[in-house]
């Protein structure tokens, strides 16, 4: 956090212009908001306000603005603000579908923002269709990335905890979500 603040001090007095005053604004923003996520909010929207000014041929820097945002706002609704979970949910739709459009469905970013994406579904308590994503990106991801690369082995726990949270479940959902983690566990002592 002292790093933000000493960063945002040093640039603030250039111009709205100046890539570093952005970085700087977007670093702060990003450093409060875990523990002060009302105080980043507005940072965090100025950010992505200027990024979409003066950087708006720079996709996936407004990408990763709304990105800081959506987290900003999932961290708001998990405090007790249910209505900002919904605002979170939307940009995280938002923020996948630009990636999908920018980088391909088996890019990196893109799977690692589909994981965002069903992790806020997940929040929102839509199983079945966080289930449905994490089923369509854990094949990218295989193919792209590979079985032990981090991001899938991401994917596959957001799938065993959707199938194993969703009051619908079944014992074979309660099974599938045992047998992925247990492949999930093994490859991660790999």
């Amino acid at each position: 956090l002292a790093l933000g603040w000493a960063m945002w001090k040093t640039y603030l007095g250039r111009q709205e212009t100046d890539w570093y005053r952005c970085v700087g604004m977007g670093i702060l923003g990003a450093n409060l908001r875990e523990s002060q996520p009302e105080e980043a909010l507005p940072i965090l929207e100025a950010n992505l306000t200027l990024k979409r000014r003066y950087w708006s041929h720079d996709k996936h820097a407004i990408l990763g603005a709304q990105g800081n945002v959506a987290n900003c706002l999932g961290n708001l609704g998990r405090l007790g603000n249910p209505g900002r979970l919904d605002e979170a949910l939307l940009l995280r739709r938002e923020i996948y579908a630009g990636f999908v459009a920018t980088s391909g469905v088996s890019h990196s970013d893109t799977i690692l923002s589909g994981a965002c994406l069903a992790s806020s579904l997940g929040e929102a308590e839509l199983w079945d269709e966080a289930a449905t994503l994490l089923r369509d990106l854990l094949p990218l991801a295989r193919r792209s990335l590979g079985f032990d690369h981090l991001h899938t082995l991401e994917l596959n726990v957001k799938l065993a905890g959707v199938l194993h949270f969703n009051p619908a479940r079944t014992r074979d959902d309660m099974l599938e979500a045992e047998r992925i983690t247990q492949d999930v566990v093994q490859r991660r002592r790999r």
